[in-house]
């Protein structure tokens, strides 16, 4: 049997998973799944090694890595590729999370990765992180028929995912981790006084901040039990494993580990009164975890408590378990493509929505863009990816309308390339908000800083999609659908592209404005529009 392998390079640990799959896990590709599905029943543990490199302890006071932490990291590195050897794995990803994401010299420790162990570690965003730790939440417990808060606290980070019947609503990661908060405000203190907790309520409370809109709608009667709109509250991380495991509760459903928040909070006052060393003898803990589990529980108290909830469930699974679940499904090719590009159009959606888009408008183009896309495919030769990247432009490229209308194609280039947008690369994003920048005058230019940038395949792509997303946006120049459909049938022996357009009777403006922005397709593919 093929083994796959996940590399969690976060803040406060480094960790190697190694799994030998028969098949994906219960849950792959389904959209309906029992109240508590079985743990990877096709998947048998090779290997778990967890190495105690703390990256997040200077990065987040000195912005930097520190050299004999990179060296330390390095060594684990040589040891874990020398454990993916030995199990012969046949795929892996290895990530790195907060503490390099932000140390000013992460690239060193890439860079050393891939040299000296011949790991190659990608810097991940708090986005993509979320969209792993949510696959691999939704294939331990149902969640198809309920609201669900995931919280995912680590060492640097904590990320907050909004589901609603197994769709991801709403997204952030916050500057907020247990190691984080450690360094800042408990740095070499044996114990936490009364002062520090509220230092440390306080750093929490303001960088809730941002996520305070969306949590607010999850109050007031959402924990109704049994009721439509009941919320169930996730909590991922080794801590609130922990946590749960010392304060569990009591009407957790059979197999379920979940946490008592009212224990918790009994509980929170005797930690805090304790050494680290005195709270790894009293609850046997590690080190590294009898350190980072206070300033965790102050996380996870103060977003259930103002929401009002008083459990929180664990499944004891995080980011590693992501990644392997995204690997066996496409090696076994049960990968859901289509759900997967349902879910990003649905995250650009959900982003059009927050700055008040025309939406008819934008979900318009992005058909007529993709029916381009699909007709021109020998012309162009884009993958099915660079489609999807496409429809995304086309969705979002008139965004900036909610800055200014003038120059509204910059606009839309900024707040798409600044947003996070729950499945895409920064790279890919880079692209999308290229493209949508390029959708209206000047073409792509060397000379743009925001074209430079990008790498020569990626220009290429940005200029292809560009001509494209032009001429369909063209044909919805008033934005009242005229134009219903269109169809392009490449003529190379007369050098021209013939478009065939259903719609109104009355849409000479529409194609008047094809004609006129027609010159970077022109560029682009050698080819004339001609409207037949």
């Amino acid at each position: 049997m093929p083994c796959f392998a996940a590399i969690d390079v976060g803040s406060n640990a480094i960790r190697l998973r190694i799994v030998e799959a028969e098949g994906p896990s219960p849950g792959a590709g389904a959209r309906v799944q029992l109240p508590l599905l079985p743990t990877e029943s096709a998947w048998r543990e090779v290997a778990s090694v967890r190495a105690p490199v703390r990256l997040g302890g200077e990065v987040f006071l000195t912005g930097k890595l520190a050299p004999t932490s990179i060296g330390r990291a390095c060594a684990a590195f040589k040891d874990f590729r020398r454990e993916m050897d030995a199990a012969k794995v046949v795929a892996y990803r290895a990530t790195a999370t907060s503490a390099v994401r932000e140390a000013a010299n992460g690239t060193t420790l890439v860079e050393r990765a891939r040299r000296e162990a011949g790991i190659d570690l990608e810097i991940i965003y708090g986005i993509e992180e979320a969209r792993l730790i949510q696959l691999a939440v939704t294939r331990r417990l149902a969640l198809e028929d309920r609201r669900v808060l995931l919280i995912d606290v680590g060492g640097g980070s904590t990320e907050l995912t909004v589901l609603d019947k197994g769709q991801s609503s709403f997204s952030i990661s916050l500057p907020l981790g247990s190691v984080r908060l450690l360094e800042a405000f408990m740095k070499d203190a044996t114990t936490v006084s009364k002062e520090m907790t509220r230092i440390v309520q306080e750093a929490v409370d303001r960088a809730l901040v941002e996520a305070r809109p969306q949590l607010s709608r999850l109050t007031g009667a959402a924990f109704t039990a049994g009721g439509p709109d009941a919320l169930t509250l996730v909590g991922t991380g080794g801590n609130i494993e922990t946590l749960a495991t010392l304060c569990p509760a009591k009407d957790r459903a059979p197999g379920e580990l979940a946490a008592d928040v009212a224990e918790m909070r009994a509980l929170f006052p005797k930690l805090c009164a304790m050494s680290p060393a005195e709270r790894a003898r009293t609850y046997g803990l590690r080190p590294d975890r009898a350190d980072t589990i206070v300033p965790a529980a102050a996380i996870f108290l103060r977003i259930a408590e103002s929401l009002g909830a008083s459990t929180i469930v664990t499944p004891q699974v995080g980011l590693k378990d992501g990644i392997l679940e995204e690997l066996v499904d496409k090696h076994f090719q049960v990968w859901d493509v289509l759900r997967e590009a349902e879910n990003v159009l649905g995250a650009c959606m959900r982003l059009g929505q927050r700055f008040q888009f025309d939406e008819a408008h934008g979900a318009h183009v992005a058909r007529l863009a993709a029916r381009l896309f699909d007709d021109l495919h020998d012309e162009h030769q884009l993958s099915d990816r660079d489609r999807l990247l496409m429809r995304a432009a086309a969705l979002l490229h008139d965004v900036g309308d909610f800055v200014r209308y003038d120059g509204h194609h910059k606009h839309s280039y900024y707040l798409i390339q600044n947003s996070d947008i729950m499945g895409l690369t920064p790279d890919e994003r880079a692209i999308i908000a290229n493209v949508a920048r390029y959708h209206r005058k000047s073409g792509p230019d060397p000379s743009h800083p925001n074209f430079r940038d990008l790498d020569k395949e990626s220009r290429g792509k940005v200029r292809a999609l560009a001509a494209m997303l032009r001429i369909a946006d063209a044909l919805d120049r008033e934005h009242l659908g005229k134009v219903r459909n269109v169809w392009a049938t490449i003529e190379s022996g007369k050098g021209r592209v013939l478009l065939k357009i259903d719609g109104d009777h009355e849409r000479e403006l529409e194609e008047w404005t094809v004609r006129a922005k027609a010159g970077l397709f022109r560029d682009v593919f050698g080819l004339e529009i001609v409207i037949g």
